[in-house]
């Protein structure tokens, strides 16, 4: 009996894969987890992983036809933005532990 997903792409990438997807470095792709700015992920087994249809969507939010086109969002870049909380970020930790 034959695999019914041979041939198909695969459904999730690893943050290299992702990253070359995207146009981006790998190290980019990682600080933009950091910061909460960048596409959804998911943890299997402590890896990270990217669904193609995630990054497609956030990739999608800076879709502009023109200079003047506002569009439907705006991809943020790789860095810390006043009144993101990141998932993993200071406040966080300093919240759970009860430390500044």
């Amino acid at each position: 009996m034959s695999d019914p997903m041979a041939g198909l792409p695969p459904r999730f990438l690893r943050t290299p894969e992702a990253a070359r997807y995207l146009g981006l470095s790998g190290r980019t792709l990682e600080k933009h987890r950091t910061y909460g700015t960048g596409p959804t992920y998911r943890k299997i087994g402590g890896r990270v992983v990217y669904a193609l249809d995630d990054l497609k969507t956030w990739a999608d939010r800076g879709t502009k036809t023109s200079t003047a086109d506002p569009g439907q969002g705006t991809v943020l870049p790789a860095k810390k933005h006043p009144g993101l909380i990141p998932y993993a970020g200071k406040e966080r930790r300093a919240a759970r532990t009860g430390r500044a």
